[in-house]
């Protein structure tokens, strides 16, 4: 098994690059594992308290049940994967079921700043984009998928994305052995980090 990290900040392509190096493998050969999943649950607080969660801090994340679950999946076994809903803060009651596959992708802004958990990773990726792009994209994104006005969107990032970015996300930067400018629109990078995947294991 090969198990990839993707890291990079928030906005920046990750999904997109996920995307296309799922793309170009065989089919069922990829399994991915969203560290948005593992996020604390947080439906016990008011939607008061909900509103000030900081969603871009490592202690938002349960990195324990994450390590945990992927040395599962590097020892064959497979795991039940918790659910996350962003509208309430809170995992749902279902999980999802994901087997061991030869390549396992972790996805999310915050993989790399985990030491136990770049331990484990065989391959650690940081998808780099422009401050502005990313901006632009969170904001589409926020307000089409999580219900978020224009102006609460910018406050949120200037409250926590931007400065949590800067201290907890663009320093892990220096851990990756891939570096992806420009986030998916990089095919070159892309092709690049595909074509090492595929060095990794036989069948592709």
């Amino acid at each position: 098994m090969l198990l990839i990290g993707i890291a990079g900040g928030s906005g920046c392509g990750k999904s997109t690059v996920v995307k296309k190096i799922v793309k170009s493998l065989p089919k069922d050969s990829v399994a991915i594992i969203p560290q948005d999943s593992y996020y604390k649950d947080s439906g016990h607080l008011s939607p008061e308290d909900r509103a000030k969660k900081n969603f871009d801090h490592p202690s938002s994340i349960e990195f324990s049940l994450l390590r945990k679950h992927l040395n599962l999946l590097k020892a064959g076994q497979e795991i039940d994967m918790p659910l996350y809903s962003y509208l309430t803060c809170a995992r749902l009651k279902e999980t999802q079921k994901v087997w061991p596959r030869e390549v396992m992708i972790v996805e999310g802004i915050l993989i790399l700043t985990n030491p136990k958990v770049r331990e484990i990773l065989d391959i650690k990726v940081f998808v780099d984009a422009d401050p502005d792009d990313r901006l632009m994209r969170i904001i589409r994104r926020d307000i089409e998928e999580r219900g978020r006005s224009f102006l609460d969107v910018l406050e949120h990032y200037e409250k926590f994305v931007k400065p949590m970015h800067l201290q907890f996300i663009e320093p892990t930067k220096r851990y990756a052995d891939i570096i992806i400018p420009q986030g998916g629109a990089n095919t070159v990078g892309i092709d690049i980090l595909t074509s090492k995947i595929k060095q990794y294991y036989s069948g592709v």
